[in-house]
Parts: C-alpha cells; sequence; structure tokens
C-alpha cells in the first residue's frame, strides 16, 4: 500500500458500519478470476501514461488481498464494499448495471413535498424574480424540496477511498443514476463502466439567475476532487435514457436535471483520462471550478485525455482553469442536430497544450467555435485536423472571433504521453476502441 499524502484520517469507525451494512445487505462475493485469465482489477496505468503516471503512477487497488477483491450486484452491495477493510487496498468488480435510483424520485420525498405548491409558490407572476428562496422556512414547498434533495443526496452519493479500482465485469456493466465521489484521496483506477449521468429529482428554482431565472441541479456522475493519481479509461460517460432534449420546460425554463459528468476539482492532481466514450451531456468537464480558487489549484490541475471519443455534447471538453492540460489524440464529434457551444474552454490561468486531435464537425458549425476565450491565459494547439485537414484552430478563432482574441503558447510541452497516432487516423482508431466493453 502507497504511503499517504492526503488525508490521514481515521476509518476505524466505519468498521461497525460496514458490519452492518454487510449483514443487511449480504456477504459480499469474492473474486476468484480463473487462472490466465486477464483480471482488469489487477491492471496499473502504463509508464509514461499521462500525468497520472507521474512519481509513483496509479495502481488503484491492484496489491489487494483476495478478501478486498469483491464482486457487486446492487448499489448496497457497492457501498458496503467501499467501506470494508479499513485502508486496506481493494478491488470492486461490478457486475451488471447497479443504480441508487431503482425505485424511483418517489423514495427520496419528504412527506409533504408536493411539486405543483412548489410551481405554484415560486411562479415569476407570483414571487418575482428579485429575491431567491434561501430564507424559506423548512416547511415551505422550497423548504420541502431541500429536505427531498437532501435524502436523494445521501442515496446516491458513493465515497471512493484511497488504493481503489472500480471496474466492470465483461460488456454489460454499469452505474446508473450514481455519483461517484473521489475526494481526498490518492491511487484511484475507474473502469470499463457505462455510467450514466445522475438525474437530480429535485432542481431549485432561483429566480436571480439570470434576468429570467434559471433551473439549477446538482450531482456529477464522477468528480475528483482534491485527490491525485487517479485513472479513469474505458467508460462510458453520458445522460443515457435522459437527455436534455426529453427535460420539461417550467416557468419558460429548462427543468435542468443534469449536472457534470466528469469534474477534476480543487487542487486535484495527476490524472489521466483514457479511452473513454463521452455522449450526449451540456456541461461535460470542469478542469478547475472557480476563477477564485487559485490557493488550492495554482500549479496543480495537471490532466492528460487522450484517444477519447466525445459526441454530442455541448460544451466544457474540457474547461480549464490553473491546470496543465495536455489533451492529445482525442476525436471530437458534433452532430447536426445538437446544440454547440465550444469543445476547449480557455480560462484563469490555464495552460492547456492540445495536439493531434480530430474534429469532425457538420456544415454550418466553424472550426473558430472549437475554442473559447473566457480569461486570458495562452494555449498551444498544434497539428490538429477538422474533417481530415490540418488547421490551426487559434488562427482560425482570432480570425473569426477577433473580440476573444487568444495567445499562443502554453509555456510548456508534455513529456508524460505514450504512442501519438497521426491526427487523420484517430477517428478510425478511437471510435472503434473507446468506450466499456472496448478494453484490449
Amino acid at each position: 500500500m502507497r504511503t499517504r499524502i492526503w488525508h490521514a484520517h481515521a476509518r476505524a469507525s466505519l468498521v461497525g458500519c460496514t458490519a452492518l451494512v454487510l449483514a443487511l445487505t449480504g456477504t459480499l462475493a469474492h473474486a476468484h478470476p480463473q487462472p490466465h485469465a486477464r483480471d482488469l482489477g489487477r491492471e496499473t496505468l502504463p509508464r509514461g501514461d499521462g500525468w497520472g503516471a507521474e512519481g509513483a503512477g496509479t495502481t488503484g487497488g491492484a496489491a489487494a488481498g483476495a478478501a478486498q477483491v469483491h464482486t457487486v450486484t446492487t448499489w448496497a452491495q457497492f457501498k458496503a464494499a467501499l467501506q470494508a477493510g479499513g485502508d486496506a487496498p481493494r478491488i470492486i468488480r461490478v457486475k451488471g448495471v447497479i443504480d441508487p435510483v431503482a425505485e424511483g424520485c418517489a423514495s427520496f420525498q419528504a412527506p409533504g413535498y408536493d411539486f405543483g405548491a412548489y410551481l405554484e409558490k415560486y411562479a415569476p407572476e407570483n414571487w418575482g424574480l428579485d429575491t431567491d428562496l434561501s430564507g424559506e422556512p423548512a416547511d415551505s414547498p422550497e423548504g420541502l424540496r431541500a429536505a427531498s434533495a437532501a435524502n436523494q443526496d445521501a442515496a446516491i452519493k458513493a465515497d471512493v477511498p484511497a488504493d481503489t479500482t472500480i471496474v466492470g465485469v465483461g460488456k454489460g456493466a454499469g452505474i446508473r443514476g450514481g455519483s461517484l465521489q473521489i475526494k481526498g484521496v490518492d491511487n484511484v483506477i475507474l473502469r470499463n463502466l457505462t455510467i450514466e449521468a445522475p438525474l437530480d429529482c429535485f432542481p431549485q428554482w432561483d429566480p436571480t439567475d439570470t434576468d429570467t431565472g434559471a433551473w439549477n441541479s446538482e450531482y456529477d456522475a464522477v468528480v475528483v476532487y482534491g485527490s491525485t493519481h487517479v485513472w479513469v479509461d474505458h467508460n462510458t460517460l453520458t445522460d443515457g435514457r435522459y437527455p436534455d432534449s426529453t427535460l420539461p420546460t417550467y416557468f419558460g425554463e429548462t427543468y435542468q436535471q443534469h449536472d457534470g459528468l466528469l469534474d477534476i476539482v480543487r487542487g486535484a492532481d495527476h490524472v489521466t483520462v483514457s479511452w473513454n466514450a463521452v455522449e450526449d451531456h451540456d456541461k461535460t468537464m470542469l478542469i478547475g471550478n472557480s476563477d477564485g480558487a487559485g490557493a488550492t489549484d495554482a500549479g496543480k490541475l495537471k490532466v492528460t485525455l487522450h484517444h477519447n471519443r466525445f459526441e454530442g455534447v455541448v460544451e466544457r471538453t474540457p474547461r480549464v482553469r490553473f491546470g496543465q492540460v495536455d489533451a492529445y489524440n482525442n476525436h471530437f464529434v458534433v452532430t447536426e442536430e445538437q446544440a454547440y457551444g465550444y469543445t476547449f474552454g480557455i480560462g484563469a490561468s490555464s495552460q492547456l497544450y492540445a495536439s493531434d486531435n480530430a474534429f469532425s464537425l457538420p456544415a454550418g458549425v466553424s472550426a473558430a467555435r472549437t475554442l473559447k476565450k473566457w480569461s486570458e491565459a495562452p494555449l498551444t494547439a498544434v497539428n490538429n485536423y477538422v474533417n481530415g485537414r490540418r488547421t490551426d484552430l487559434v488562427a482560425v478563432h482570432n480570425a473569426e472571433i477577433p473580440e476573444e482574441t487568444l495567445r499562443s503558447g502554453a509555456g510548456w510541452t508534455p513529456t508524460l504521453r505514450t504512442k501519438v497516432d497521426p491526427p487523420r487516423a484517430v477517428p478510425g482508431i478511437v471510435d472503434g476502441r473507446a468506450g466499456a466493453g472496448k478494453v484490449r
């Protein structure tokens, strides 16, 4: 087990709780791979494979003893396995689809909660647009919404400890509606899972958000918060059954029930995100979540993104603040029917190095829109191809959007890379191999 650099918090108190959970959910089954069979749970991030390979690298739970290898088929078993064994390395093998919201949103409702009453009281014609809902009492529609939201929060969030590998078994494994919290720990691997973004059952109406008000949601599918050495590989991350196009409208605004798919924030560092399929989502990936977080984020947020396929996503692939982010050999696919904002967001003190990527853009979507300037920060964008042609993304952006002129030159050159494929070949390579069930 690796030496702890981050939190030295005691976990002894979890043992009793874990025993109780195991008693309620049944003994966790231990995996016994056949001799000579490939065991994804024992695999580690290859040497030199992105920022996650820095220093001691990322090994997850590869050193787990037999007693700490669990196969789970329910969300309750999954959460129990995360707690079992204290600080020992663990491998959790997810078999089939596990779902903390299987009983539906109604199972989280606080007594007395009534969405119709919520809509009636806070409708702009009744409440106005000048006062938020923060002062509402516990027995008000907003108070009951907040209580219901707290019930969902407790049910769907799962804290991932250090030295852990979570891996899907075969091609059909997934987590539907859960939120994986990789928070304040070191050495975590997440592989071979189809992860459907959580659907916020109880979004909050904020009358003061923009001139017309807005619905705000919680819950990222995966959040890496203040953690180091994380490898996210060969997963499919998606809105799945609930794309934004299916969400209703109230008060003239979309009833937004999704937040991020994979956010890397608050001093997280040394992360490799590889060979994932990211599909049908709006606010996809933040690397750094606040311009004011320099105290925790400056000098950190070192992330590598390679050989990922992004299709049908609106924005933030990623939006970067502070970090030295290396993005290479990714395939970004914009479809004709989707809304599209931008691909790379250039934020406060960011140092993005984007090279050897492929973009597939439909007619009417200019390569200039692949970049979005949020703050004054330099970037390097070289040898990227748009619809099969080499394109200087910065030059095209600056020519077409001069009010957002970007500066070239991120000030660093990535060294932690494995094979860099020719960008013309990236669509053929990545499309066939990125995502869950495609580990080779």
